[in-house]
């Protein structure tokens, strides 16, 4: 049956997971090394400096008028496609490394110069990568088209992490763990203010006194300077902005075109996706996020670097199965150690609100039970998962899937009000806890208003207590999955033929 949970299931996914990395191997990082399509079982140890830009308007776009109408949405495909360009050209001519781009946020590398004792180059590159970006979207609006230019926040850190494998088929990408990754991230996303934020760690390693609240100290003018001069990048803000103009002439970005996709959403292939050929329509956004895992990853980096990567690999892969194989919904992205998915109900035009909240509950629960069984099961194989949490956070309403930039360089994009939102709840959960934003509370059933609360958060909502709640409110696919957990249960009256757990194969 589909929409449902099962240990059996789950059980058998984990240990083949489990299984693909018996053996895993830690390399250093060396100069020109391609870190993409890393095996499962292998991480390179990587020494340099993560910058993280965040786009402070893009919330400002969505919430432009009452109605989250489809105009709103081209506008701002249309805004973050000039900027994902911009971002390109900037990256590809200082010699620093994109490793992803998330909607409205960047994470770049900088691993030039090479050595441990050229870190301070390493940061001072990173602080003038960071202004040519500040100063080239501040010129990278759409008159014409009534885009606003871009207003940036970067966040630096510079430290050792450990590169993995990011993604399945289709969107493979290294993924970096450790301090230097997460603090980077934290110091973008720290707050509303523009400007270039370092960690006291990038602070000292070009000289800089720490501070008491590095995510509210700015570089001033005069501390930038001196990273300008010393990184000396030789290209310059007016010949990035004609070449940006020059690229948008050769290479237009065309009209942005709409339709919905028939559900399951697992069946969406992202792959064929271009802004001319997007996705919208009402659906859930849905977060998970290891809690806990950056200070796992900096217990581990030294001594037990394998675990780290056999514990991201098996969690992460029995989220995606459930997310997609179970609850037939679309993995967006892996967003570090966090999985970004959609779900709906209904048809290509006509969502079915109550009906997809109520699979999402079940699908959080049904998350929370796999990540707590995988727990155990690592744990049975030796491998420390203390202190591991898991934050869930959904919200629904319109949602975009899309793909940008040029043939052959294209990456995702799904941004809302709702995706936006759906990671506010995760974020305002701690280890244990499943939230639901207002718009999800609202539309639900009067058993998921109840389970959630006026709060709208419930703590370890695992599958069985998620069906138990609302079959008793007469939720009916709470019911259904309730008669079929009982049916698998109930022991056998006749001899029958082995059941067949078929492996599930990592989709597009």
């Amino acid at each position: 049956m589909s929409h449902t949970w099962n240990v059996d299931r789950a059980e058998a996914h984990i240990e083949r997971k489990i299984a693909d990395v018996e053996t895993v191997e830690i390399f250093t990082y060396k100069r020109d090394l391609k870190l993409e399509n890393i095996p499962t079982n292998r991480a390179y140890r990587v020494d340099g400096v993560h910058l993280y830009a965040d786009i402070l308007n893009v919330e400002e776009m969505l919430n432009a008028t009452v109605v989250e109408s489809e105009r709103v949405h081209q506008r701002l495909l249309r805004f973050i496609n000039l900027q994902y360009r911009a971002f390109d050209r900037i990256l590809n001519r200082t010699e620093v490394r994109r490793v992803d781009f998330q909607n409205q946020r960047l994470h770049a590398l900088v691993t030039r110069p090479f050595g441990t004792d050229k870190e301070a180059d390493r940061v001072h590159r990173a602080v003038a990568v960071a202004q040519l970006a500040i100063d080239v979207l501040d010129q990278t609006g759409d008159a014409e088209q009534q885009l606003p230019d871009a207003k940036v926040r970067v966040g630096i850190d510079s430290g050792e992490t450990l590169a993995v494998n990011n993604g399945r088929n289709g969107g493979r990408e290294p993924l970096f763990l450790g301090d230097a990754a997460n603090h980077g991230a934290k110091m973008a996303c720290g707050g509303q203010a523009a400007g270039i934020y370092l960690t006291n760690r990038a602070r000292t390693a070009i000289g800089l006194d720490e501070v008491d609240n590095p995510k509210r100290t700015p570089l001033t003018t005069k501390e930038i300077a001196v990273s300008q001069n010393a990184a000396d990048l030789g290209v310059s803000v007016e010949t990035l902005v004609e070449e940006w103009h020059a690229d948008l002439k050769k290479n237009p970005l065309g009209s942005i075109e709409f339709s919905g996709h028939t559900p399951p959403l697992r069946t969406l292939d992202i792959t064929a996706l271009t802004l001319a050929n997007s996705r919208r329509q009402d659906a859930v956004s849905i977060y998970a996020d290891l809690d806990g895992f950056t200070a796992y990853v900096a217990r581990h980096i030294e001594d037990r670097p394998e675990d780290v990567v056999r514990v991201l690999h098996v969690l992460r892969a029995e989220l995606d199965r459930v997310l997609v194989r179970e609850f037939d919904g679309r993995r967006i992205r892996f967003i570090g150690d966090c999985i970004h998915g959609l779900m709906c109900e209904g048809t290509a035009r006509t969502t079915d609100a109550e009906a997809s909240i109520t699979d999402a509950t079940l699908c959080a629960g049904a998350l929370r039970s796999s990540f707590d069984l995988a727990l155990q099961k690592l744990k049975d194989e030796d491998i420390d998962v203390a202190g591991l949490g898991l934050q869930i956070g959904f919200e629904y309403g319109p949602v975009t899937v899309t793909r940008m930039g040029l043939h052959g360089d294209r990456v995702r994009c799904s941004i809302s009000r709702s995706v936006l939102e759906s990671e506010a709840e995760q974020g305002r959960c701690g280890a244990s806890e499943t939230a639901i934003g207002e718009a999800a509370w609202t539309a639900a059933s009067e058993g998921v208003q109840d389970l959630f609360g006026s709060d709208r958060k419930v703590a370890d909502l695992d599958y069985a207590e998620a069906v138990d709640a609302l079959a008793e409110s007469g939720d009916k696919k709470a019911s259904t999955a309730q008669a079929a957990a009982y049916v698998a249960a109930a022991p056998a009256v006749a001899a029958a033929a082995p059941a067949v757990v078929r492996p599930y194969a990592d989709d597009k």
